[in-house]
């Protein structure tokens, strides 16, 4: 941070003027002098006292426009959002800042909290994830302008976490449809989380259950319907023991598959 540095230098020598002065924020506004207010804005700043420091830079900031100090007190706001944990205000502010001061000396950092705005505002995987999509897009988009950023690394694990979180989900609400016992529609869920993420950490457990629902689906079919999905089930299967040819679940997989074989056999017996 040793940019704010020279501000705070600055703020520090205006402060010695105005010590005298109520540190109430009302009455920091009311008195209408915009050094006063950006001084006492700034001396919040630095003692860490983020709600007011955030109120006095939203008094004092349209005393400041078109002159060199309006980005410092934008950014200075934003941050103090940030640093409140106000993630949805201050992504807002600092989307504002990065779209109106491009140019200004702190945009890498405005930039960089966006981001961590979305990474910290980004959900469990039991709820919806388009913030989390959104956070690893904005991150992505970071790491490609500043590639020589001292966040680098710490956005790589990051994305890695997010894009964990999207494996999470895309698993969940697929279980979530084996679990009531919908097996045709979680079979749809499960390929289609396997086709969105083929490197999910969860990819033998999508494979896994898609056999078994499949088994499922084809054990409970009215007979009309049973050959072909237990020639399905059978696919899956052999997809499955050639991917994972040592896993934990071949016997109890395997079992499924022989009763799929008998019905086959029997099945084409009868049709001679």
């Amino acid at each position: 941070m040793n940019k704010f540095f020279r501000y705070i230098v600055t703020v520090a020598l205006l402060t010695v003027t105005f010590s005298a002065f109520p540190a109430g924020t009302n009455r920091i506004i009311k008195s209408g002098d915009p050094k006063l207010i950006y001084s006492k804005a700034m001396e919040f700043y630095g003692k860490e006292k983020w709600s007011k420091a955030a109120t006095l830079f939203d008094a004092v900031e349209h005393y400041y426009i078109g002159t060199r100090t309006e980005d410092s007190i934008a950014f200075f706001k934003a941050r103090s959002k940030f640093k409140e944990k106000d993630f949805d205000t201050a992504s807002t502010l600092l989307d504002e800042f990065r779209r109106k001061f491009g140019r200004s000396e702190f945009i890498e950092d405005a930039e960089g909290m966006y981001a961590l705005c979305y990474y910290f505002m980004s959900p469990q995987p039991e709820r919806d994830q388009t913030t989390t999509s959104q956070a690893i897009m904005i991150i992505s988009e970071f790491m490609y302008r500043y590639p020589n950023s001292t966040r680098i690394a710490d956005f790589k694990n990051i994305t890695a976490e997010l894009t964990q979180r999207l494996h999470d989900k895309a698993f969940l609400n697929a279980y979530t449809y084996y679990k009531i016992g919908k097996h045709k529609s979680a079979i749809v869920a499960f390929k289609n989380a396997l086709r969105q993420y083929p490197e999910s950490s969860h990819r033998e457990e999508l494979m896994y259950y898609i056999v078994k629902s499949g088994y499922e689906l084809a054990h409970n079919s009215i007979e009309s319907k049973q050959a072909d999905r237990y020639m399905s089930m059978l696919d899956s299967y052999y997809s499955y023991l050639s991917e994972y040819p040592e896993s934990k679940h071949l016997k109890e997989l395997g079992r499924m598959a022989k009763e799929a074989k008998d019905y086959m056999d029997k099945n084409n017996k009868d049709k001679r």
